[in-house]
């Protein structure tokens, strides 16, 4: 078996990735399914997903998000899902060598949720972490690989971009709908009052970390206000906006996005919360293959949670490249001092 990390081809190349990486997967893949048909057939697919949005896949932050999408691709099987994700657990701990919080990461859920299945895995295998070990090793040692189909992963590839565009574009429209009906003069007229806030978060430019009071008014787009107080953050916008405009900050590390409709394009924020400290950094992706450091405010005594926000509106066109990826890539990462990715977006990451 290859190491957990090898490093990435020249270049970042797609096929040398994939031929790089496909008897690790395989091994990963035969682990979670128990069976080499379906474990070959999950890492086609696998891989396909990967084909068609393999431009906009962060170039440091690779292993993690090919896990996360194999992962995630087994399982949406309708059938026995629980046992399912109680296997994923297990093979995700004890053969990749995951943390709780990576684990819950690639799951989407919380680190006690996955203790929790750790620990009904292994009252239901029968085996203690040692024995199940040497199980994982026996078993990956049995798998011999097959040459990667490449022709066919690329093919099904170039289908799916394809699928993924048009559906962009249609969602892109529907969220464009409001701000036309809305007009201009409206979203000027959300700016006219900030002008005090406006030049306060330019002052603050310098550090993407603005330490802020309770209530205290922060332009994030045109017509956008962001403020922070005791019971979460708090958003008002030119329009009305479906669902809660905030949520109070959880225990466990994560982060979540919204989209806010503006002239010329889409503002993008949420909520970050579960950290020990305040972030050194966010970084959003920009759906030009890049990504960019967001602004944060974080309540003066409360450095654990806080609200980011883009420093601009994306265009549309960038937009339609995020929703492409159907959702399955964190749009937002959070890194801690020491620069360590401590939360991502999950892959229901936006509402409107």
């Amino acid at each position: 078996m290859p190491p957990p990390h090898d490093a990435l081809p020249t270049g970042h190349d797609f096929a040398a990735y994939a031929r790089t990486h496909w008897p690790r997967l395989l091994v990963t893949a035969r682990l979670l399914t128990d069976d080499d048909g379906a474990a070959e057939e999950l890492v086609r697919r696998t891989l396909a997903r990967l084909c068609a949005r393999w431009r906009r896949v962060p170039r440091d932050d690779v292993d993690f998000h090919v896990l996360r999408c194999l992962v995630r691709v087994h399982l949406r099987r309708p059938r026995g899902r629980r046992a399912a994700r109680r296997r994923t657990v297990l093979v995700l701990r004890f053969q990749e060598g995951l943390t709780d919080t990576e684990i819950a990461q690639v799951l989407g859920c919380s680190p006690g949720a996955v203790r929790a299945r750790v620990r009904h895995g292994l009252r239901a295998a029968g085996a203690d972490p040692g024995r199940l070990r040497e199980v994982y090793a026996d078993a990956a040692r049995d798998v011999v690989p097959s040459e990667v189909p490449l022709a066919e992963v690329q093919a099904r590839g170039r289908v799916l971009r394809r699928r993924r565009i048009a559906v962009a574009s249609a969602v892109c429209a529907a969220l464009l709908a409001p701000a036309a009906l809305l007009g201009a003069d409206l979203i000027r007229g959300g700016d006219a009052g900030n002008g005090e806030s406006a030049a306060g978060a330019t002052h603050a430019a310098a550090s993407p970390v603005r330490v802020v009071t309770s209530g205290e008014r922060v332009t994030a787009g045109p017509g956008i206000q962001v403020w922070l107080t005791a019971d979460g953050g708090h958003w008002s916008v030119p329009w009305p906006v479906a669902g809660d405009d905030g949520d109070r900050p959880l225990d466990e590390p994560g982060v979540s996005v919204r989209v806010d409709t503006v002239k010329g394009g889409f503002v993008l924020s949420g909520l970050f919360h579960g950290l020990r400290g305040e972030p050194s950094r966010v970084a959003v992706r920009t759906g030009d293959g890049g990504a960019a450091t967001a602004k944060v405010l974080v309540l003066a005594g409360s450095a654990g949670w806080g609200v980011w926000y883009a420093k601009a509106p994306l265009p549309e066109k960038n937009m339609k490249a995020l929703l492409a990826d159907g959702g399955d890539e964190p749009m937002v990462t959070v890194y801690d001092a020491a620069g360590k990715a401590v939360a991502r977006s999950d892959r229901e990451w936006w509402r409107i």
